[in-house]
C-alpha cells in the first residue's frame, strides 16, 4: 500500500477528516460535543486545512491526519460562533466554556501538536510515523527547538509509543471535576527535542492516535 503525506487538507476530504477525528477523540469529547451527527457537523465546519498534514492511500482515501496549534488558531478548535451555529445559543455557550477550560493553552516555546488520528485499519503500519515526521519538519522550519503533546495518563500504549519516538513526560495536569464530563482524570505533557543541525530526524516505529 502506498501512502502520500501532504500539507493541508483538500476540501473533498473534510467529511472524512471530521469522521476520523471523531472516531479517535469521541470517547473523550462525546459527552460534550455529541451526539455523533452534531459532532461531525461541527468538526467538518471548524477543522483548518492550513494547520494539518494529511495521509492518503493509493485510492485517495484519507487514512491519517495530524493537526497542530499556533497563536493564530488550532486545527480543530473552532469559535463561539461555530458552536452556536451547530448547538444553538445556550448549547454553544456551555460547551464552549467547558472546552475552553479543558484546553485553551498555546505553548509559544514549543510546537504544540493538536491531535493525531490514524484509521483503525491502518494502525501499526507506519502511517503515524510519517505524519510525525512531517510535524517535526514543520516545527523545525518554524524555528522551534522541541515539540509537545498531551496524552491521557492512563493510556499506557500511546505513551509507550511516544516514548519510542523520543518524547519524555514533563508534568501531569489534573482535570478535577471536569473528569466526570471528559472521561479521564489527568493528562501528561510530553516533550520531544528536535534534532540539531546535521542530525537525522528519526521517525522509526509505529504510531497511533494519542488519546
Amino acid at each position: 500500500m502506498g501512502v502520500t503525506v501532504f500539507r493541508g487538507l483538500h476540501s473533498e476530504l473534510r467529511p472524512q477528516a471530521a469522521r476520523l477525528y471523531w472516531e479517535a477523540f469521541g470517547g473523550k469529547l462525546g459527552r460534550v460535543l455529541g451526539p455523533d451527527d452534531r459532532a461531525l457537523r461541527f468538526f467538518q465546519r471548524v477543522i483548518r486545512g492550513d494547520l494539518c498534514f494529511a495521509a492518503v492511500d493509493d485510492g485517495g482515501n484519507l487514512i491519517g491526519i495530524a493537526g497542530y496549534k499556533t497563536p493564530a488558531g488550532s486545527f480543530a478548535g473552532g469559535s463561539w460562533d461555530d458552536l452556536t451555529e451547530v448547538y444553538g445559543r445556550l448549547g454553544g455557550r456551555w460547551r464552549g466554556s467547558l472546552l475552553w477550560m479543558l484546553g485553551s493553552e498555546v505553548d509559544n516555546d514549543r510546537f504544540l501538536i493538536d491531535g493525531i488520528c490514524v484509521a483503525k485499519a491502518h494502525r501499526g503500519k507506519g502511517v503515524g510515523s510519517l505524519l510525525m515526521g512531517a510535524l517535526y519538519r514543520e516545527a523545525a522550519e518554524l524555528g522551534y527547538a522541541s515539540v509537545r503533546l498531551d496524552v491521557i495518563r492512563d493510556n499506557f500504549r500511546a505513551r509507550a509509543l511516544y516514548e519510542r519516538q523520543g518524547f519524555r513526560a514533563v508534568r501531569t495536569e489534573e482535570l478535577g471535576v471536569l473528569r466526570f464530563l471528559f472521561g479521564f482524570a489527568s493528562s501528561t505533557v510530553m516533550v520531544r527535542p528536535l534534532a540539531g543541525p546535521g542530525q537525522e530526524q528519526s521517525t522509526r516505529g509505529h504510531f497511533c492516535d494519542p488519546l
